[in-house]
């Protein structure tokens, strides 16, 4: 009994930490019900794609709840957000009452089907740059429809950022105690998301592709990228920007992940925190293992070299003041962290001396202007504590299999 007692203990303490340092705030997830009259004034506006693997409802002003659905779905959205002198960059002024004061408030103000490709296409045409840019944001845990919806919204804005902006959503229970289920969730929508990128990859209309994804988010886009990986013998050179903002991933199997995505890897940025609280309740769940996202300087500067030849940037933000207390959504909530992300988002690659903005955000290494090559990246096979020197992996004709000192490994 007293083992049962310790295990239920250990099983209920994270989700309640979580919930005391978050608030447990509630927020209505009925707003996405247009509104009736289009507002006046210099409110902003961004129209999204968003596709999802959740399942649909009957109710407009939800569209989708956290169950899974049967198929990839796809609408477009616009978000009205409020003028600048009404808000702070970073906060995303959620609507107190439905409908929305779009003055003060961000409103939804059209919602359309998306129902076929040539629809998908025909909305990419209208909202894309001239370079044809389009940017994938991937939503992390406890995430409601309308709260990634938002988000995405105020990242879109904020950043300053006119690639085509496409949302994918999967099924999350927003709620701090639906870890697991979120978990498994990401695991059944990740072909979903393999599929778009390569569609995205092999469309003449697309020119280029950045992805940012967040907390167990980036977890579901390197499982993306790993099957592209594997189906498609390597990265396409399209998806040439993959910005992971507080990585819930084990540092093991990132280090797997990465392996298995082929010779050509695409430009990586990880954005880490040692003051992450929430990847630190994360690790103590998931058996002690460090999570990538929490790691800081210290940890990475015997790995600097390794880095470089791979072409990842890694930032660690530990410096940079919050605004929610668990220290998880700093890639959008900080005035500082939101303009060099914005610089990401345009396809631009974050190199040393590009990151600190007064001394608050330090670098902890940076890709080098050229990683042409694939011996060079295959020495190691990510930026982690779990690199070694002493181990050197490399590619098998068959793919599936790696060749670890000799010898075959799974």
């Amino acid at each position: 009994m007293t083992a049962f007692r310790s295990w239920c203990r250990a099983l209920l303490l994270p989700p309640l930490i979580l919930c005391v340092l978050a608030g447990c705030a509630t927020r209505p997830q009925t707003v996405l019900k247009p509104l009736a009259l289009a507002p006046g004034g210099d409110a902003a506006q961004v129209d999204m794609l968003v596709a999802t693997t959740r399942k649909p409802v009957e109710d407009p002003a939800q569209l989708y709840s956290g169950d899974r659905g049967t198929a990839i779905s796809f609408n477009s959205i616009v978000v009205s957000i409020p003028p600048d002198r009404n808000r702070k960059i970073g906060e995303v002024q959620w609507p107190s009452q439905v409908p929305a004061n779009p003055k003060k408030e961000f409103a939804v103000l059209k919602v359309g089907k998306v129902a076929s490709e040539q629809n998908v296409l025909r909305w990419f045409r209208k909202n894309r740059n001239a370079k044809r840019q389009a940017v994938i944001f991937v939503h992390g845990f406890n995430s409601s429809y309308s709260d990634a919806v938002f988000r995405f919204a105020q990242i879109v804005h904020d950043s300053g950022t006119d690639a085509a902006p496409i949302l994918f959503t999967w099924p999350s229970r927003a709620s701090v105690s639906g870890y697991l289920y979120d978990k498994d969730s990401t695991n059944y929508s990740r072909r979903a998301l393999e599929d778009m990128i390569l569609q995205a990859a092999e469309s003449p209309d697309v020119g280029e592709v950045t992805i940012l994804a967040h907390s167990m988010g980036a977890w579901l886009t390197a499982e993306a990228l790993r099957g592209v990986g594997m189906r498609n013998g390597t990265i396409p050179a399209k998806i040439n920007n993959v910005i992971l903002a507080s990585p819930d991933i084990d540092v093991d199997v990132f280090r797997r992940q990465v392996i298995e995505m082929g010779p050509k890897l695409p430009h990586f940025t990880i954005f880490t925190s040692t003051e992450d609280k929430a990847l630190g309740i994360s690790r103590l769940i998931s058996g002690g293992i460090n999570r990538v996202g929490a790691l800081g300087d210290v940890d990475l500067a015997p790995h600097s070299a390794d880095l470089k030849r791979l072409g990842i940037t890694v930032i660690d933000t530990s410096s940079v003041d919050p605004r929610d207390p668990l220290g998880h959504n700093a890639f959008a909530d900080s005035p500082e962290m939101i303009r060099l992300l914005g610089r990401g988002l345009a396809g631009q690659s974050l190199e040393a001396g590009q990151a600190t903005f007064a001394g608050q955000v330090s670098m902890a290494a940076t890709r080098t202007a050229s990683f042409a090559g694939s011996a060079a990246r295959a020495a190691v096979a990510a930026p982690m504590s779990v690199i070694s020197g002493e181990r050197v992996f490399k590619r098998d004709p068959y793919r599936e299999r790696q060749i670890v000192d000799g010898e075959i490994a799974y």
